[in-house]
């Protein structure tokens, strides 16, 4: 499989990569500059040389898979016999330098009801490198002609017209963050009760006033939500320091709360990921 189409392919099956670029070569090596590979956890797809070279820069790149990185790093490997390996002797006699980019999997916001608060939502968060999912029951919330805006985005849009809205939580990606905001609390309700009982939901957030979050708690608990589960929801959903009831402003206000729980979001997975590699270690 040709690089690109691999890094699409991962990229739409949201695994993490490392993006392996030979950037400079001095002397004789197995490929020239420019020359690519794609390394994910379990496989990797092109080739920069094969050999040490190219074992060492798989390793290199799953060590950067397993802690998280954001950054990328370059790598410089002499191919000389008297050079120390760990996997064999390349004795071409140049020296290469490796650029190695990780490629994250990105995250996912998942907008249920695009009224007006929901389409200056969508245009701000549209500006940022994510999967976006509009939901609405009603077809003209999502007509082209409010969701032209878009059209330029940097996210991944998808608009989904879901008559029964809650049931659209079954195709979003693992870890998506979702923020209900309809027209109809009866659809809120009914939402945020499957939000809480579905796999894998990153985060709930829900918009409206103290007054309806405890309407909204009892009726929940009657459905047999407990505490533990009610205390997921974070309502009002945005930060406190945007005040307004402008549509434009409680969507800056609840955006900047999104993207605060995307980052608390990523920093917890670094923190599993080398909290289970000192585990493997001492074992």
């Amino acid at each position: 499989m040709d690089w690109l189409d691999a890094l699409q392919r991962l990229r739409a099956e949201r695994t993490a990569a490392v993006l392996v670029t030979m950037v400079t070569v001095r002397g004789h090596a197995p490929r020239n500059g420019g020359a690519k590979m794609v390394v994910a956890a379990d496989s990797a797809f092109g080739t920069v040389g094969g050999g040490n070279l190219e074992a060492t820069a798989t390793q290199k790149a799953r060590e950067l898979i397993a802690s998280g990185a954001e950054e990328p790093e370059v790598l410089t490997l002499t191919l000389s016999d008297k050079a120390t390996v760990e996997y064999g002797v390349q004795c071409c006699g140049g020296e290469v330098t490796m650029l190695l980019e990780p490629v994250r999997v990105v995250p996912s916001v998942a907008v249920f009801g695009i009224g007006h608060v929901g389409i200056e939502l969508a245009r701000i968060l549209a500006r940022h490198e994510i999967d976006l999912y509009l939901v609405d029951s009603r077809a003209e919330m999502l007509d082209s002609s409010r969701t032209a805006a878009l059209d330029d985005a940097v996210a991944r849009v998808h608009t989904v017209h879901a008559p029964v809205p809650e049931a659209a939580l079954a195709d979003l990606p693992e870890g998506a963050h979702v923020l209900v905001m309809t027209h109809d609390h009866v659809e809120d309700l009914a939402i945020v009760d499957q939000a809480l009982r579905a796999d894998g939901i990153g985060s709930i957030g829900l918009i409206g006033s103290a007054a309806k979050w405890s309407r909204f708690r009892k009726k929940l608990a009657d459905l047999g939500q407990d505490e533990d589960a009610l205390a997921r929801v974070i309502t009002p959903i945005g930060v406190p320091e945007v005040g307004g009831k402008q549509p434009a402003v409680i969507a800056v206000s609840v955006a900047a709360r999104i993207l605060q729980l995307i980052d608390e979001a990523a920093a917890g997975d670094r923190r599993r990921v080398v909290e289970r590699a000192k585990r493997d270690e001492t074992r």
